[in-house]
């Protein structure tokens, strides 16, 4: 597989010269597999300028975590979604009370959006996923809630005997005096394990975390847990807070480095490419 990072911010979009290296788009991520099929997790500002790339793609399957607007908000400017011919799925947490089909028109609709979601002229299909693994071509994909509020899923992508782990933003210490627990009480532990490349929630310097516990993010020291528990062989931070700025987190992954992880730290930053 190949995994090129499109949007790594949180919460909000943050352009500006003080995060031209870590990029200011949030959250949008390009899956390749070996024989050139896509896949695209989330759809926050990052998604407009990987769409101006997919030109010839006649499908493309657009797999969201949840629907808190950094990772929608570039949904009305993904360029297939205005192509005659593109065919576009779309897959996302289900819901109890309102298709998701319903919830995303709540932002494809007037007055937040000038365009509705039932006019857009691309063959669109969109599906709530359970928590059952299903095939997309040649990759294998497993969806599993995790600790985010808002019903927000985790994902797990395999394909040529690879393993690529999404959890963009996600709380695993929740509630929980000492980092980490037992695996089987470990919120994406299942998802995570043995990954070869885990993309994950580091919102957080520690030092912030205790103003921020239950908001769904990771302080960096829990993220870094969660990868030596999960044994993963390379930890991708991602969900960089808006007000964090390039020096800033340089300064958080040198840290990082200085704790001496098992596995290879990479830093997210907009425009990195990923041989998993």
């Amino acid at each position: 597989m190949k995994v090129t990072l499109w949007g790594t911010r949180g919460s909000i979009p943050s352009a500006g010269p003080e995060t031209v290296r870590y990029g200011g788009n949030t959250a949008c991520v390009e899956v390749r597999a070996s024989d050139g099929s896509l896949l695209v997790l989330d759809a926050g500002s990052g998604i407009r300028r990987l769409g101006a790339t997919l030109a010839s793609e006649r499908r493309i399957d657009l797999l969201l975590s949840h629907l808190h607007m950094d990772h929608v908000q570039g949904l009305g400017f993904f360029a297939p979604f205005f192509r005659p011919g593109a065919e576009v799925h779309l897959w996302g947490p289900s819901s109890t009370d309102q298709r998701m089909r319903e919830r995303l028109a709540r932002y494809l609709s007037p007055p937040l959006f000038p365009v509705r979601i039932r006019d857009l002229p691309c063959a669109l299909s969109i599906h709530g996923l359970t928590e059952d693994p299903f095939a997309l071509g040649p990759f294998r994909v497993t969806a599993k809630l995790i600790c985010h509020p808002g019903g927000t899923l985790g994902y797990r992508i395999e394909e040529g005997g690879r393993v690529l782990a999404y959890l963009p933003d996600h709380e695993p210490a929740l509630g929980v005096r000492h980092f980490p627990r037992e695996p089987e009480w470990t919120s994406g532990y299942d998802l995570a394990r043995g990954a070869d490349v885990l993309i994950h929630d580091a919102q957080y310097a520690d030092g912030e975390y205790a103003d921020h516990e239950g908001w769904g993010h990771s302080a960096m020291s829990h993220t870094l847990a969660m990868a030596s528990l999960c044994d993963v062989r390379r930890l991708v931070t991602f969900h960089h807070d808006p007000s964090h700025s390039d020096d800033f987190l340089d300064a958080l992954h040198e840290d990082a480095l200085s704790c001496r992880p098992p596995y290879e730290l990479v830093p997210g930053r907009e425009g990195l490419t990923l041989e998993v």
